[in-house]
């Protein structure tokens, strides 16, 4: 028995989902916390690591060397047209200045810089689309 959907998109909607499907090639980053133990944004839940244990991550994370104009370059010539990053993963850190949380790497980590904000401040220079994936 086929379930029917009366599920009716917006019109901005509608033009979103076009302008994704003809965009075909963007670029995902996954970045996090997790990026210091190098297997994965799941390894807490797969590997079973306590939550003391993975909160002793953020204070060594510190990515002095992060460009994101160097990154939305990268992109464009690669001929990508947008940029998706993990704003907050499933471990719960934000990779912003969060009101709802200390647990962000401008709290937590010697970084203390919001790199989203400077993502996306580069993205409106360089004229590249940015969404966040936020779990």
């Amino acid at each position: 028995m086929a379930i029917e959907s009366k599920y009716v998109p917006t019109e901005s909607n509608r033009r979103a989902r076009e302008w994704f499907q003809d965009a075909k090639f963007g670029m995902f980053i996954h970045w996090g916390v997790y990026s210091i133990i190098g297997r994965g944004e799941w390894v807490m839940h797969k590997e079973e690591i306590p939550i003391g244990e993975y909160e002793k991550l953020p204070p060594q994370f510190n990515p002095t060397q992060y460009d994101p104009a160097a990154w939305v370059r990268l992109v464009k010539r690669a001929g990508m047209k947008y940029i998706t990053i993990t704003s907050k993963h499933h471990d719960g850190f934000a990779m912003w200045d969060s009101k709802v949380s200390d647990y962000n790497i401008v709290k937590k980590t010697p970084y203390g810089k919001d790199v989203l904000k400077m993502l996306a401040e580069e993205c409106r220079k360089q004229d590249m689309k940015l969404f966040f994936y936020h779990s």
